[in-house]
């Protein structure tokens, strides 16, 4: 059962953060976190529930939804543990340029060659 946290207060953000508004821009909302150690004992619980979430491999969207908490705090809190070298992430792959997809005339021709089949 998801723990509710109150994110209507503007001093608990600025507790959670420590202070730091400024994120990591290198999360974006997909990029995927995996945890590469456990919680230890005194470490902030917000940071505790992120590397209990992140077992497996978990979006940063999923993470700030599951902690009720804005993204950019996630963000703030991810640049923590990455920084530490409590989590790895994996950055989604970038969609082609239209400069490297297939001519449609090769697709034409290749939807021609399929129909024919």
């Amino acid at each position: 059962m998801r723990k509710p946290v109150d994110t209507g207060d503007p001093d608990r953000l600025y507790t959670v953060t420590r202070g730091r508004s400024r994120a990591d821009e290198s999360f974006d909302l997909v990029t995927l976190v995996v945890s590469e150690s456990g919680p230890t004992p005194g470490m902030q619980s917000e940071l505790a529930r992120i590397l209990e979430l992140c077992r497996h491999p978990t979006a940063v969207v999923e993470i700030a939804a599951e902690l009720a908490l804005p993204v950019t705090v996630v963000r703030i809190l991810l640049g923590d543990l990455l920084d530490t070298g409590r989590i790895t992430v994996r950055h989604p792959r970038s969609a082609p340029s239209v400069a490297s997809l297939p001519d449609s005339a090769l697709l034409q021709e290749v939807l021609h060659g399929l129909r024919n089949l």
